[in-house]
């Protein structure tokens, strides 16, 4: 069982350096970083971290796969994992739909066009030359120079039953968004339908304040649209530190591989701390 902790997106980036350089020192396995329009550069966010720690997996949840070449990205991903072996995972997902539409990159299938990223991707990090003309993939015998001795792990982030089927056939793990309780789970894994060393990485957002409720609410509305559901059936780690342990130990139970928690406010480590603590 891992713990992860992201790095808010609505953090300002150059708090980044020593966010990543403060959870190097604790026991926290994962730092994941996100790539939403208009915020920040998931790779670029990725290579920083990796830069500054020692320790810490890097994970990239999730780079959107319309936005993304699969030879490009299999490139700054090989380019990573040679640089920083065994510390980088990977998220491709199929980006927020109303998002890839403002930007002109909206796919007529996005489930064959995230099949097709995560087959070419994953196989172009493992060496092999790639020939892919598919609905929405075209690579036409490309390779890369320097793959890495050992390919970092390529997760699907995903929420839908058709997705997470896909996930399960061809990524190496999944990624579930902020607001998946632990009776959920069951089901999203007889739908992955993947073998046991399929990582589940659920994410959830952590607020051991007093006022959590006036500081998550706004997230939780716009969370709960996302998810299809009402606001109150969003699951989070919040309440006292203690509170908050057992949200996390309750996913872990329920099969999440890892758990990454997304603290809220101005102040992330204090609510971390405060986890770990309980932890």
């Amino acid at each position: 069982m891992r713990l992860g902790v992201m790095f808010d997106r609505d953090l300002p980036p150059e708090q980044l350096i020593p966010f990543a350089r403060a959870l190097d020192e604790t026991s926290v396995d994962d730092l994941w970083v996100v790539e939403d329009l208009g915020w920040t550069g998931g790779i670029s966010a990725a290579a920083t971290a990796l830069a500054v720690t020692s320790r810490l997996r890097v994970g990239i949840g999730i780079t959107p796969a319309p936005l993304r070449n699969p030879m490009l990205l299999a490139m700054e991903l090989a380019n990573l994992a040679r640089v920083h072996p065994g510390r980088l995972a990977a998220g491709i997902g199929h980006g927020v739909g109303d998002w890839m539409r403002q930007v002109g990159a909206a796919p007529p299938s996005p489930l064959a066009l995230l099949e097709e990223t995560i087959t070419a991707v994953r196989a172009l990090l493992r060496g092999e030359t790639v020939t892919l003309h598919g609905k929405s993939v075209h690579l036409d015998g490309v390779s890369l120079v320097h793959p890495p001795a050992v390919p970092p792990p390529v997760l699907a982030g995903v929420k839908g039953p058709r997705s997470l089927a896909l996930s399960g056939r061809v990524a190496q793990g999944t990624i579930v968004p902020e607001g998946v309780g632990p009776a959920q789970l069951p089901g999203i894994l007889d739908q992955i339908g993947s073998e046991s060393d399929h990582e589940l990485v659920v994410f959830t957002f952590l607020h051991t304040g007093a006022d959590f409720e006036e500081v998550t609410r706004p997230m939780v509305e716009g969370q709960a649209g996302f998810l299809g559901v009402a606001p109150e059936e969003v699951v989070m780690a919040v309440g006292s530190p203690e509170a908050a342990a057992e949200q996390v130990k309750a996913l872990w139970a329920a099969g999440a591989g890892t758990v990454a928690v997304r603290p809220l406010g101005s102040d992330p480590l204090q609510h971390v701390t405060a986890l770990l603590s309980a932890l």
